[in-house]
C-alpha cells in the first residue's frame, strides 16, 4: 500500500510563486511505486485547494480556471487515529472525503510556512511532517533569533543589530547611531523573510533611511548587519535530524552585486513559468573555494543545523572575506527546490532525497508516539465535590 502524501504549497508568502515551482519539483520527483502525492495548494487568499490539476505549471497561468477545476478542501479528524482531506463544499449525498492522509510534505517558503505556523498546525491535527519542527523552524526563520543562538554557541556570525518598527517611526536618530556602531556598508534586513525580499544595502545615513523604509514595509522587526566587501557566498546543504546529519558539497553562488537578488535566484536561466526553481541560479558547483574554507563550511553546516534541532534538510549560506574568514549568513529550513542539485553531486538524486526526508519524517512521528503528551485524569471530576473552582 502506498503512503499517501499530502504535499502543501503556495501560501500567503512573497515566495508563493517560487513554492509551487519546489512543490511541484518534489512531486515529480517522489517514488511512484511507494508514495502517492496528494497536491495542497493554498491560495494567496487562504483557500486551500487539492486536484490532479494542480500538478501541471501551466495550469497556474490562469487562476481563476485553477480554481474552477480544482477542489476547496480541509483537513479533517476521521477518527483518533485518521486525518482525511474533504471537499469544503459538500452535499447532503456526501461527506465529501478525497482521501485519508498519511504524512504531510510542506514546500511553502518563508511566512505561515516556514516559520513554524504550519507546523504548529499539523501538530495539532496529529498528522506527521517533513521538516523542521515547531520551534527550529520559528528560530531559522527569525534571523534575530538566529544568530543568537549561533553567538552564544560560538559560531562566526557577522556584526549585527536589530529593532522594532515601531522604534524606527518614533525615533530614527537612535536606530542611526546603532547603524553607526556596526559600521558602514550595512546590510538592512526584515528580520523573517528570504528570497532576498526587503533586503537592501546602505553607505550612509541617507541610504539608511531609506533601506530600513523598504524593510520595515515587509516586517515589523528589523535587522542592521555589517556588510562583507568583496564576498564570496557559498551555500551548503545538510540532511538529517538530532541523531545523524549529513553535509553536501558546496556551491559558489554568482551574482552581479553583494546581494543575490530575487530575481537573480528565480529568474536567471529559465524562462518564466518554468519549474528550473533554484536550479536555475548561475552558480559553480563545487564551490572555487580552497580544502581548508570547503571544511570549514561543511562543518559550521552541520554544527548549525544541530544548534538549532533542525530536520529533514535545510540551506545554510556562508559569506566569506577575502581573509579566508567563514560567517554563518543564515538557514532555509525548506530551500528553494529542496537544494536537490547540491545533492545529486554527492549521488544523492531527487528521488532519493524526497525519500529520506518522508522517512525522516515518519521516523520522528514513531518517536512521538513514544512520548506522554497527557495525562488521563480529569481534575474537574475529582474536584467537583468541593465544589470550587480556584487554581493554584
Amino acid at each position: 500500500m502506498k503512503t499517501k502524501v499530502a504535499v502543501i504549497f503556495g501560501g500567503v508568502s512573497v515566495e508563493h510563486e517560487v513554492s509551487v515551482i519546489s512543490a511541484l519539483q518534489a512531486i515529480n520527483a517522489m517514488d511512484s511505486s511507494k508514495y502517492e502525492a496528494i497536491p495542497v495548494y493554498i491560495s494567496k487568499s487562504r483557500e486551500w485547494y487539492t486536484g490532479e490539476v494542480l500538478k501541471d505549471i501551466e495550469n497556474y497561468k490562469n487562476l481563476d480556471q485553477l480554481f474552477k477545476d480544482a477542489d476547496k478542501v480541509v483537513f479533517e479528524q476521521e477518527n483518533e487515529n485518521t486525518i482525511v482531506l474533504k471537499k469544503k463544499e459538500r452535499s447532503m449525498f456526501s461527506k465529501g472525503v478525497i482521501t485519508d492522509i498519511d504524512v504531510v510534505f510542506p514546500v511553502i517558503h518563508g511566512t505561515n510556512g516556514e516559520d513554524g505556523s504550519l507546523q504548529g498546525y499539523l501538530e495539532l491535527l496529529g498528522l506527521p511532517y517533513v521538516g523542521c519542527d515547531v520551534a527550529s523552524s520559528a528560530a531559522g526563520m527569525d534571523k534575530v533569533m538566529m544568530k543568537q543562538i549561533l553567538r552564544d554557541a560560538g559560531v562566526p556570525i557577522v556584526d549585527y543589530q536589530w529593532f522594532y518598527a515601531s522604534q524606527w517611526h518614533e525615533d530614527q536618530e537612535k536606530i542611526k547611531q546603532l547603524a553607526e556602531q556596526v559600521g558602514y556598508p550595512v546590510i538592512v534586513k526584515p528580520a523573517n523573510l528570504g528570497s532576498s525580499v526587503g533586503i537592501s544595502k546602505a553607505a550612509n545615513a541617507e541610504e539608511l533611511e531609506e533601506a530600513v523604509d523598504l524593510a520595515v514595509s515587509y516586517s515589523f522587526k528589523v535587522i542592521i548587519e555589517k556588510m562583507v566587501t568583496d564576498l564570496t557566498e557559498v551555500n551548503c546543504s545538510v540532511i538529517g535530524d538530532y541523531e545523524q546529519v549529513e553535509s553536501s558539497v558546496c556551491e559558489q553562488v554568482l551574482s552581479t552585486d553583494e546581494i543575490l537578488s530575487y530575481a537573480d535566484k528565480y529568474q536567471s536561466g529559465g524562462k518564466t513559468g518554468d519549474t528550473k526553481g533554484m536550479e536555475s541560479v548561475n552558480r559553480v558547483i563545487p564551490a572555487e573555494i580552497s580544502e581548508e574554507a570547503t571544511t570549514k563550511v561543511k562543518q559550521l553546516a552541520e554544527q548549525t543545523f544541530k544548534l538549532l534541532n533542525a530536520s529533514g534538510v535545510s540551506r545554510i549560506d556562508f559569506l566569506l572575506n577575502p581573509d579566508g574568514e567563514v560567517f554563518v549568513n543564515e538557514i532555509n529550513t525548506i530551500p528553494g527546490s529542496l537544494s536537490f542539485y547540491l545533492w545529486e553531486p554527492s549521488g544523492k538524486n531527487f528521488e532519493q532525497l524526497t525519500d529520506q526526508l518522508i522517512q525522516l519524517a515518519l521516523k520522528r512521528e514513531r518517536e512521538r508516539q513514544s512520548i506522554q503528551f497527557s495525562i488521563d485524569t480529569n481534575l474537574f471530576s475529582l474536584h467537583s465535590k468541593n465544589g470550587g473552582s480556584k487554581g493554584k
